[in-house]
């Protein structure tokens, strides 16, 4: 990732006047043609943007290509922001935004700076007073959730639990405890090479009666959206193997 000095000249909590926006970019939850599930404002938006911080090139320039910036891709300007980003460079991605650039936010799949190191810009650029944009896009959480039949009212994003499987346990008890107390929904995620074990230690603590939601493949052909409770899924539990999955449980 490119190293710049850091923006002095954007007093914090004055705005930043001659600065372009931040504009946070949806994209599909597959592979899938972006025109089925991004509006078209979003579609219109994306080749007036010429600067872009990402979480992966690769993937990044994939997406853009199939939005319609076929062609085009080679005359774009790419910043890397993962996992491995050091927080302490987030900082210098904000003179990307110096003489009125726009820079658009882009994630691997879904609303970007959700459970996405793209947070950390979005976190820098309001203590400078930049202004960012949200896209309407897909989310897997939200559809997942209004898909699911479980409390919509009261729910909580847990984000991933441990990679250890009985601390992972020990876990999803504390989950399924609070989600009795709170007639509460508890969304989770997991990284999609442990989706299994994870849906196997659901089952194996959870009492029979809590209702869990698999949500894979949302949005793409091969989706799977079902409810059931713990019981019967012992019965007949699903093989999820590497696919973007959602699993929401209620107590």
């Amino acid at each position: 990732m490119s190293s710049y000095p850091p923006i002095a000249s954007i007093p914090k909590g004055e705005g930043a006047k001659g600065f372009g926006k931040l504009y946070l970019i949806p994209t599909p939850l597959g592979d899938y043609p972006p025109e089925q599930v991004l509006p078209s404002s979003v579609l219109s938006l994306l080749p007036t943007l010429h600067v872009f911080v990402v979480e992966e090139v690769r993937t990044a320039r994939r997406f853009l290509s199939a939005a319609g910036l076929k062609g085009h891709i080679g005359e774009l300007e790419f910043h890397q922001l993962n996992e491995h980003t050091s927080p302490s460079d987030v900082p210098s991605l904000l003179e990307l935004f110096s003489g009125g650039t726009d820079v658009g936010l882009l994630s691997e799949a879904g609303l970007p700076a959700v459970a996405d190191p793209g947070a950390l810009l979005v976190e820098q650029c309001h203590r400078v007073g930049i202004e960012v944009v949200p896209l309407s896009g897909p989310s897997s959480l939200m559809m997942a959730l209004m898909s699911s039949g479980l409390n919509g009212q009261s729910f909580a994003f847990r984000g991933y639990l441990s990679a250890k499987s009985e601390e992972r346990k020990n876990e999803i008890r504390s989950l399924e405890k609070t989600s009795a107390q709170l007639s509460q929904t508890q969304i989770l995620i997991e990284t999609p090479y442990r989706n299994d074990a994870l849906l196997q230690d659901i089952l194996q603590v959870c009492r029979p009666s809590t209702r869990v939601c698999i949500a894979a493949d949302i949005t793409l052909p091969s989706s799977f959206i079902r409810t059931r409770m713990v019981g019967e899924w012992k019965k007949n539990p699903p093989t999820i193997g590497k696919r973007p999955c959602v699993f929401l449980l209620l107590a």
